[in-house]
């Protein structure tokens, strides 16, 4: 399904409510991605409802436990489009059933809703707990991928910078054993005007996780500095990925991330969990800026 107005065409695909293209009206260039499997093959998956992996690919619900993958079900599931009287937004949803209750012991419903006004694409999450006698703890998470400004991967130099919404004593965390966060924290060193190299080393031990609210804002900017494109957010934590020699680059907006080295805790007690109250719904979004069009 497509939405477009004379800047940007942007297409989602029902499966998973994914993103599949972010293309310039003006000059064709297209920021987002396309999957291809050699390094990546996904576009922009939604995370729900858990965000990483857990330990052991196993999480415990009160007394009882039950094995999930990474990042959860719904980047695999047929979303149902859903009417709304916007003609510059689609929204897409998807309801519990007996497949997703043996993996997420919740009956919920999940809105997701693309909203394109001039250069800006707004993405909104709803989730509503249909649970009547209990509370639903859950995660959820966007993985956009966006290409590099050259469009390519340079090996030898410099992929672009990233600026941030502050600058000083920002620190970040890694992944240390079966994708699972250990507790080091790395600062990040950003040079005398602000900004990020991007290495092409820069992602050789996994993502980068910047949690404890410590920034909102990630903005991509070319070799020349030139502004790229940027990412806002009200998320306490964003991810930052990709695969060594690839030329694309993820900012990652998380409400929940992967379980702590050695977790085996309840979900409910896991960091950054949003625990909704029976009948109630829950409400978040991001957006993105595409200043090189």
């Amino acid at each position: 399904m497509t939405l477009e107005n004379n800047l940007l065409t942007v297409e989602i695909s029902e499966m998973g409510a994914e993103l599949q293209s972010i293309r310039s009206k003006v000059n064709g260039h297209q920021y987002l991605w396309q999957g291809d499997p050699a390094f990546w093959g996904r576009r922009s998956p939604v995370l729900f409802p858990i965000v990483g992996k857990a330990w052991d690919g196993v999480v415990r619900y009160g007394n009882g436990e039950v094995a999930i993958g990474q990042h959860g079900f719904a980047r695999d599931c047929m979303f149902t489009p859903v009417e709304n009287d916007d003609d510059n937004t689609l929204t897409f949803r998807l309801q519990s059933d007996e497949s997703t209750l043996k993996l997420f012991p919740f009956r919920f419903t999940l809105d997701i809703s693309y909203t394109l006004i001039g250069e800006r694409l707004t993405v909104a999450w709803k989730v509503t707990n249909c649970e009547t006698g209990k509370a639903m703890p859950f995660q959820i998470g966007a993985h956009p991928a966006f290409y590099y400004p050259s469009g390519h991967f340079n090996p030898d130099g410099i992929n672009g910078y990233l600026a941030f919404d502050r600058t000083a004593g920002v620190t970040y965390e890694l992944v240390e054993a079966k994708g699972c966060l250990g507790s080091t924290k790395y600062p990040i060193e950003p040079d005398d005007c602000g900004m990020l190299l991007i290495t092409p080393d820069m992602f050789d031990r996994d993502a980068l996780v910047i949690g404890d609210d410590q920034i909102h804002r990630i903005s991509i900017l070319s070799a020349g500095r030139r502004p790229y494109m940027t990412v806002l957010f009200h998320a306490p934590i964003v991810g930052i990925w990709s695969k060594p020699g690839a030329p694309f680059i993820c900012i990652e907006p998380w409400y929940g991330r992967c379980d702590r080295v050695e977790y085996k805790g309840d979900f409910a007690d896991r960091e950054y969990t949003v625990k909704l109250a029976p009948g109630k719904t829950w409400e978040a979004s991001y957006y993105m800026i595409f200043e090189d069009i």
